[in-house]
């Protein structure tokens, strides 16, 4: 019997974890409870990530004085700390937490709040949770703010993501499993990642931290080479530019305002800083043109997307404008016919489409969106045809057709808070994959040719995926990628620390 309450508790504090506590209504508070406390787990309940800040306080309380001793225990513990509460770090619930249970002879308070608080993490109890098919990729416990797909030699493609937590991490798209430990040394939130194919046939995976970038061998998962430094803020965005002379730059974009070009064999800067924006610059990208040359994009919060000449330094062209605010994401889109164009997205909702070799817009904005557009990426389909994928505030994704600019389908929803990140995942079978990373911590992959969800949760992260990366490999499978702090394990007594 405690078996079989402990398995519909996992799975029902899963789908709580997904939905939102703010969304769950008295009945589903009172059915959770008394799930908890049928399989003995109240303790973890009280335990997960954001109930003490988001649930109905007064349906919780109640549920708690309906579940037996332990439930009013709890109920009379949180009552004395004044929680739940809105707008109380994980730190202070800690806090409050503990000066309260010193004052109940029925509560081990050392067991209980162990590592919570105090800059410590706390693996949240739902990113073990066994998931269903289509179920997202979890475990990171903060924003999952970047994902890209790393092709490696041997054919195999991974998945990188990067989160909040201060760590890369690595997936297998196909299996949903991770692919060796973390990768870690950031010792901030990582903004971005990226594969850095080479000309001798290697990939390294690319990483951008708060005011240095450091590059990996994503089949081994060491560390390539020091640090790159020369930034003097938070790098928000990185990219590979290949050349037509067979090289391959590393391009970074930051808040201190400029793109930085680096070779990534040397770890040396190419060139001077790239510079004209005249607020923080959110991303960059590499734009191949039919003519054979590659452009690089950047886009900035001061509402505009430059065109450069890596091999130059210089700009080309006058400034993209038209978006009404920040341009959070720029990505390069190639077309069947041969063209390539450029898409943008905006804190203005939408997403805007652009002929790179005249500097003029193509057609209407793209339209649909509810909030604030994160992310785009092109999404090239076995059919020949390529989508292009945003990622929003809105908790959605889309998927729009590049040539016509119709939205492609119904939206793409599961997310239970914003999108930062979308990457396109092709794999050996000839499918290609959309992965997504969230505020909610997770990672979730969909097929890009029907827009349904594909695969378990890949969990591990214990803090926001920033950013997520597909990784080829040499055996044709494909990886993936993603960055996390390290974990305690311990008694799962509290949410992560943010």
């Amino acid at each position: 019997m405690v078996d079989g309450a402990a398995s519909v508790f996992e799975r029902e504090l899963l789908l709580a974890a997904l939905v939102g506590w703010s969304a769950m209504p008295a009945g589903g508070v009172r059915r959770l409870v008394g799930l908890a406390a049928a399989a003995g787990r109240l303790d973890e309940l009280v335990a997960a990530p954001r109930l003490l800040s988001d649930v109905n306080p007064a349906a919780f309380l109640l549920a708690l004085h309906g579940a037996g001793e332990q439930g009013r225990v709890w109920a009379e513990v949180l009552a004395a700390a004044g929680l739940p509460a809105a707008g109380v770090s994980v730190a202070g619930q800690g806090d409050r937490l503990r000066m309260a249970m010193s004052g109940f002879a029925a509560v081990d308070a050392e067991a209980r709040m162990a590592g919570w608080g105090g800059g410590s993490v706390v693996e949240p109890v739902w990113s073990t949770v066994p998931s269903a098919l289509g179920a997202p990729l979890t475990g990171h416990t903060d924003d999952v703010r970047a994902v890209a797909a790393v092709p490696l030699p041997d054919r195999r493609t991974l998945l990188a993501s990067g989160s909040g937590d201060g760590t890369v991490r690595l997936w297998d798209p196909t299996t949903g499993e991770p692919v060796g430990a973390p990768l870690t040394g950031h010792t901030n939130t990582v903004w971005a990642v990226a594969a850095v194919p080479l000309p001798d046939g290697r990939t390294l995976l690319a990483s951008g931290g708060f005011d240095s970038i450091r590059l990996w061998d994503p089949t081994t998962g060491e560390p390539v080479g020091a640090p790159l430094t020369g930034h003097t803020n938070r790098v928000q965005a990185v990219t590979a530019v290949p050349l037509p002379d067979g090289r391959t730059l590393l391009a970074s974009g930051s808040h201190d305002r400029t793109v930085r070009l680096w070779d990534p064999i040397t770890g040396e800067p190419v060139g001077a800083p790239l510079t004209g924006h005249t607020n923080r610059v959110q991303a960059v990208t590499a734009v191949p043109l039919p003519d054979g040359r590659t452009l690089l994009a950047s886009g900035s919060q001061d509402h505009t997307v430059r065109l450069w000449d890596p091999t130059t330094g210089e700009p080309v062209g006058r400034p993209l404008t038209g978006h009404s605010s920040w341009v959070e994401a720029v990505a390069a889109v190639p077309l069947p016919d041969g063209r390539t164009l450029l898409a943008s997205g905006s804190h203005d909702r939408t997403v805007r489409l652009w002929d790179p070799t005249t500097g003029e817009p193509v057609g209407a904005p793209l339209t649909g969106h509810t909030d604030e557009v994160q992310a785009v990426t092109a999404v090239p389909l076995p059919d020949g045809r390529t989508l292009l994928a945003s990622g929003s505030q809105d908790h959605t994704m889309r998927l729009w057709d590049a040539t016509t600019g119709e939205p492609v389908g119904a939206p793409l929803t599961g997310h239970a808070s914003w999108v930062w990140a979308v990457a396109a995942v092709p794999l050996p079978d000839g499918r290609t994959l959309l992965a997504s990373g969230s505020d909610d911590h997770t990672m979730r992959l969909w097929d890009a040719t029907t827009g349904e969800p594909v695969g378990k949760p890949l969990t591990g992260h214990t803090d926001e995926v920033q950013a997520v990366a597909a990784v080829p490999l040499p055996d044709g499978r494909t990886d993936t990628a993603g960055l996390r702090k390290p974990r305690l394990h311990g008694p799962a007594v509290g949410p992560h620390h943010r």
